[in-house]
């Protein structure tokens, strides 16, 4: 039985450029430290770790710093002297291509096997936890590797052991300008055991004939619309030779992972009870983007509403796609004979009948509902 840890899309070096100083500086520090962090994970004697694959973008460009660089090569040594054994493919970010890419300058220094090739390969042959572990994959090359259309030609040996496939790309011809496309049935034809795979930032699990293709995932994504994983993806393979099974967990790893929540701010009498309810959603730890719906029974100021929270997060954005209508506009819609202007008069009936406060409350947040879901959120 074979255990390793599958990473992809760490996008070392990358700087949060939505977020003000200083927590911009403070997060990217944070977001380097993740390499750091899968090591150490590593290193960690329960978690029998044999193997650590990185497949693609480990860096959010090809000439990172040097410090950074330097660092990243420091823990990645730190797992070979550990006896675990460590695949690097470059990725589309931190492409091989030009000659001052990272993998150029370091190829000498990078610890473990760095995959230069390419063509798709039969890269080497190691030996971990007693098991023949062949590696194929290969590294992007404009000019070189043919990315028209999808590759279709995934060499694989005779030889007993294990056979795992890593590539930086995406399955089928879809991914646009510098996403190397891979031939989703003749990658599951090759039989490899396992496939690595970087790319694209979400996890996911593929079944290609006997083969399990996963792509990890971004532990920790970049914004709001990359929001990251949040946890490592750990691969044990076990079984004898050409029977090998692939069994996926995902333990939690230390990462800020980017929330959005959507908040019907119609249902509240006023912007201090939605002011409370934001604040329960706190945490000095959490980035969320809140995207406030509904119509509106009072004036909202949106920046001074995030300026008042901006302390209880470690970011926060607030969007506003909520609906205000004017009473001239209800008035307006009142008067025609359509459903919409039907249920306005009914309900403004019930609002001059209404005795006590809270019902009055009740019957205009009817009204704001009725009429947002009635109109469409615009005129009928």
């Amino acid at each position: 039985m074979l255990r390793l840890l599958h990473l992809a899309d760490l996008h070392l070096g990358w700087t949060p450029s939505f977020m003000p100083e200083p927590r911009r500086a403070e997060r990217k520090r944070r977001r380097d430290a993740l390499l750091r962090a899968a090591v150490d994970w590593s290193l960690r004697p329960e978690h029998r770790i044999g193997m650590v694959v990185i497949a693609g973008d480990l860096f959010e460009t090809h000439t990172p710093d040097e410090a950074l660089a330097a660092s990243a090569v420091r823990e990645l040594g730190r797992l070979v002297e550990a006896g675990i054994a460590v695949v690097t493919v470059p990725g589309n970010h931190d492409e091989i291509t030009y000659h001052n890419s990272i993998y150029r300058r370091w190829a000498d220094r990078w610890p473990g096997v760095l995959v230069q090739h390419p063509f798709p390969a039969h890269v080497t042959t190691l030996t971990v936890a007693g098991v023949p572990v062949h590696v194929y994959g290969l590294a992007y090359t404009g000019g070189l590797t043919p990315a028209q259309r999808p590759l279709a030609q995934f060499p694989k040996t005779d030889e007993p052991g294990l056979h795992l496939g890593v590539f930086h790309g995406v399955l089928g011809d879809w991914g646009g300008e510098r996403s190397l496309p891979l031939d989703p049935e003749a990658l599951g034809a090759a039989g490899y055991d396992y496939v690595a795979l970087g790319h694209i930032h979400q996890h996911r699990e593929h079944r290609l004939g006997r083969t399990t293709a996963v792509y990890c995932g971004a532990v920790e994504g970049k914004d709001f619309e990359d929001p990251g994983v949040g946890h490592w993806t750990v691969v044990e393979l076990g079984g004898a030779p050409g029977h090998f099974t692939a069994r996926i967990e995902r333990p939690p790893a230390p990462a800020q992972v980017a929330e959005t929540v959507t908040v019907d701010a119609g249902r509240f009498d006023d912007p201090a009870a939605l002011e409370t309810a934001l604040v329960g959603m706190g945490g000095p730890e959490r980035i969320l983007r809140v995207r406030l719906t509904g119509a509106l029974p009072f004036e909202l100021d949106v920046d001074a509403l995030a300026a008042s929270l901006a302390d209880r997060f470690y970011h926060l954005s607030i969007e506003d796609q909520t609906e205000t209508v004017s009473d001239a506009l209800l008035d307006r819609w009142a008067s025609q004979p359509t459903i919409l202007g039907t249920f306005i008069r009914r309900m403004r009936r019930r609002l001059e009948q209404a005795t006590g406060d809270e019902e009055r409350r009740l019957v205009v947040k009817a009204l704001r509902r009725g009429v947002h879901a009635l109109s469409g959120g615009g005129a009928p």
